[in-house]
């Protein structure tokens, strides 16, 4: 019966890709693992002790991306991938005060079932590594409050019933990554500027305990604080990849 669970699970993300070009989004299905790890102690010093964070960079962020992100951006959300092909990532909030940047939050998270690449296509079910604005939420619940525009449509982000009852609250909230779309419309929006071919619709979201297709998803209460923070008037961004990626 397992065994003919998880056919019917690979069957509906084999076709999740199709349907979420025109509705919903690039996450789906199917992977697991134990939960993620998180940042390990800062390395000790000549002295013994732990040397203090550095306010003028985010942790684990290297030259190559940090460059990217925006001068005017004041809110980061950091997405540290365990490896290139685990699903098990960290979700950290960051904001920019007059001192430097700071740490508001963190949560267990998951990305793509295969890991990370540099060079995302549609259902490679690998999330796409680099800098991305955020401009838009949305989702089935009911707004909690979002600074993003919100886009309430308990029709257009519903899960497909056939699903698994695990999977049926991911879309509950959303919020849009700006990789090949139009950034600011709803996060349904399908519009691919860059071609069908490069994927899209990939957004952070509810967790369902395992892998996604492409997407970022945590739980509920991440996606709550993060939509109560995230402001457009602070040009929010997502920086993500897995760790060896972020940090080049």
């Amino acid at each position: 019966m397992r065994t003919d669970s998880v056919r019917r699970s690979t069957r509906w993300v084999a076709a999740l890709g199709t349907l979420f070009l025109t509705t919903l989004s690039a996450c789906g299905t199917a992977s697991s693992g134990a939960a993620p790890g998180h940042h390990g102690p800062a390395a000790p010093t000549a002295s013994g002790s732990a040397a203090a964070p550095d306010p003028a960079r985010i942790p684990g962020v290297g030259s190559h991306l940090y460059a990217r992100i925006p001068a005017r951006s004041r809110q980061v959300v950091a997405v540290y991938g365990e490896g290139r092909d685990s699903a098990e990532s960290e979700v950290v909030l960051y904001v920019r005060r007059a001192s430097g940047w700071y740490k508001e939050g963190g949560w267990a998270a998951h990305n793509g079932r295969r890991g990370w690449t540099l060079d995302h296509h549609e259902d490679d079910k690998r999330s796409p590594v680099g800098v991305f604005t955020l401009s838009a939420a949305g989702g089935t619940f009911a707004d909690p409050g979002s600074k993003l525009p919100y886009d309430h449509n308990i029709y257009a982000y519903a899960s497909p019933k056939e699903w698994p009852k695990a999977y049926q609250h991911d879309f509950g909230y959303v919020i849009a990554i700006d990789y090949n779309r139009v950034p600011g419309t709803p996060p349904r929006d399908g519009t691919r500027p860059s071609g069908a071919a490069k994927g899209g619709g990939i957004w952070l979201h509810l967790d369902h305990g395992s892998g996604t297709s492409a997407c970022v998803s945590m739980p509920r209460s991440a996606m709550e604080t993060l939509l109560r923070t995230l402001d457009p008037a602070r040009h929010p961004v997502v920086v993500m990849g897995d760790r060896a990626d972020l940090g080049a």
